[in-house]
């Protein structure tokens, strides 16, 4: 697999790397045998950037990377790691951003644990505290590079206006936004401004959470998933629509001789040498045709046919409702 940097100064790494909210149960039951056995592939297919967060399964999905460096420590050298926190609840149990340091360091301190490491590779705020100004939530995530804690900062779902301003105080590695065919409100500057600065842009649910495969999840499953049973793009008519829509990308990716996945994550390839994408799936099938997206060397002509298939803004419905937001 092609390397792309995790930051102007940071490691190479494979140009897909692995979004680990599929080790918890976000998209159904899954179990540690299955995790371990996405690992095994990751490592087969050069894949080496892991992509957790400490409210993914509540710990779950860390605590499932942590067991396979147990198994197999010799693993540590070969995977760069990275985690979040940032997400928390306030005494009357409301949902809240929390970028203090005491709040971040001691997340990132339970994060080490379940992991079983002493250090991440890079440590994301998950989400900005409105409470804090974009350069203090830098100066904490800086306090933990220099305790040794994470060896480097990334920032999740932010404005280019803030990447700016928090890059400024500490050199930011990567910003993590949902970026795809399905979404591209990132290129509205984001894209561009990572490029500017030498910063990773690091893009989660690149397959537009299975609408960009060539097997979306079966509408019946919906209901028993309460994130996507509430998601505007997967309630009627909403879906109906998206997977029309989508049956033309799915066509076009069988005339290439490819997959809707692989096409999908090729197409993110070719936005810019530092954009990442982090698919994440239960299934060891399909992250293996997700991989192939990275073998796949899309010409001007191809990029046009997938944007004639997927012009900017086909998409139904928003990513997420009020409450998800």
């Amino acid at each position: 697999m092609d390397r792309r940097k995790l930051g102007a100064n940071g490691p190479e790494i494979g140009a897909v790397g692995y979004g680990a909210m599929s080790f918890s149960n976000f998209y159904g039951p899954t179990n540690e045998a299955e995790s371990h056995a996405i690992l095994d592939l990751c490592r087969a297919r050069g894949l080496t950037h892991l992509d957790s967060a400490n409210v993914y399964g509540m710990g779950k999905s860390e605590a499932a990377i942590g067991s396979y460096l147990v198994r197999d420590p010799g693993a540590r050298s070969e995977f760069v790691i990275a985690t979040k926190a940032t997400i928390t609840r306030d005494a009357d149990g409301n949902r809240m951003f929390d970028n203090t340091l005491e709040h971040l360091e001691a997340e990132l301190d339970a994060s080490l644990t379940r992991l079983g490491v002493d250090c991440v590779d890079l440590f994301y705020a998950h989400r900005r505290d409105p409470r804090l100004t974009p350069e203090e939530t830098a100066g904490n995530l800086g306090r933990l590079v220099e305790k040794g804690k994470t060896r480097a900062i990334g920032l999740s779902e932010v404005s280019p206006a803030t990447l700016r301003r928090a890059h400024a105080v500490h050199p930011v590695a990567a910003v993590q936004s949902e970026y795809s065919l399905s979404t591209r409100f990132p290129e509205l500057g984001l894209v561009q401004t990572c490029a500017e600065l030498g910063v990773a842009m690091v893009a989660f649910s690149p397959v537009g959470r299975s609408l960009l495969t060539d097997h979306p999840i079966p509408r019946e499953r919906i209901p028993d998933l309460p994130f996507l049973a509430s998601t505007p793009r997967f309630i009627a008519p909403n879906l109906t629509e998206n997977l029309r829509l989508t049956d033309g990308l799915r066509a076009l990716a069988s005339e290439m001789g490819t997959s809707a996945a692989a096409l999908s994550i090729a197409w993110l390839l070719a936005q810019g040498d530092h954009v990442i994408p982090i698919p994440g799936t239960r299934s060891v099938a399909h992250l293996g045709e997700c991989l192939d997206g990275a073998d796949l060397n899309l010409s001007q002509d191809d990029l046009a046919r997938i944007e004639a298939v997927l012009p900017v803004g086909w998409a139904h419905g928003d990513r997420y409702t009020d409450a998800q937001w």
